[in-house]
């Protein structure tokens, strides 16, 4: 990559479609093949870490792609052929082998560009995680926003009948900014689901009413529905970061 300034991006993206090897079963491929077969997956996974200072140091967008190129280079060299071929799926299999190395090397090489103190990776590994109370934030939040409305609390449970007397959230605001993390993460059906079901963006509707508008057909169709409001909830949970939620806790 480092022959490729940005003026000259172009012509190694044109490079790299020239020297694209056919289409065949991946076991007859060579080495250098399967390597430039998946350079575009390199670009894919680089381009998804952020390339501020605070992020990634001193490396640009080009040194991270760079990176992936690399660690692309070494997995290739490590792809057990026995266990790629028996599974069901060869080129699934081979990417999520080559993806976790390649996402591994690059964020090896942003934490040692990153600072002067060097931490251990497991370190950073621990720190990333936090323990997990991130996560629950993350959880607790969409949680109480969502399902918690579906939950029918039984008269004795003294929790819901303490008033709440914090200040009130601005709803509208906050309906709105709902919205515009359902639309970024979450598939057109799922986001749909949600909307409708808690009247983000006006008048509540049925299950029944929100699986005719996706033409979602059968006897069951309202539990298809109900599965998707859960799986959308799990998706909010495992993908959007707690820092986005922070103020509204």
């Amino acid at each position: 990559m480092k022959k490729y300034n940005i003026k000259n991006y172009i012509r190694y993206k044109e490079d790299l479609k020239q020297s694209m090897p056919i289409h065949k079963p991946y076991s007859f491929y060579t080495r250098s093949e399967l390597i430039i077969k998946f350079m575009p997956l390199v670009e894919n996974i680089a381009r998804k870490f952020a390339t501020s200072q605070e992020a990634s140091g001193v490396m640009s967008i080009l040194d991270i792609i760079q990176e992936g190129h690399i660690n692309l280079t070494k997995a290739v060299d490590k792809i057990d052929w026995e266990k790629v071929t028996a599974s069901h799926d060869v080129e699934q299999t081979l990417k999520s082998f080559l993806s976790k190395r390649i996402r591994g090397g690059i964020r090896r090489a942003i934490d040692k560009n990153r600072g002067t103190m060097r931490i251990p990776e497991h370190k950073l590994n621990e720190i990333r995680k936090n323990g997990g109370k991130d996560k629950k934030m993350v959880e607790m939040f969409f949680n109480s926003i969502f399902l918690s409305v579906d939950a029918n609390p039984k008269n004795e449970d003294m929790a819901y009948q303490i008033p709440d007397k914090s200040d009130p959230y601005n709803e509208q605001l906050l309906n709105a900014y709902l919205v515009s993390l359902l639309n970024k993460y979450l598939t057109y059906d799922e986001a749909y689901v949600l909307i409708k079901s808690y009247g983000l963006t006006g008048k509540k509707l049925s299950a029944k009413q929100i699986a005719s508008d996706l033409d979602i057909q059968g006897v069951s169709d309202y539990v298809r529905v109900s599965e998707l409001k859960k799986q959308a909830v799990q998706k909010l949970i495992d993908t959007v970061d707690h820092s986005q939620v922070l103020d509204y806790l």
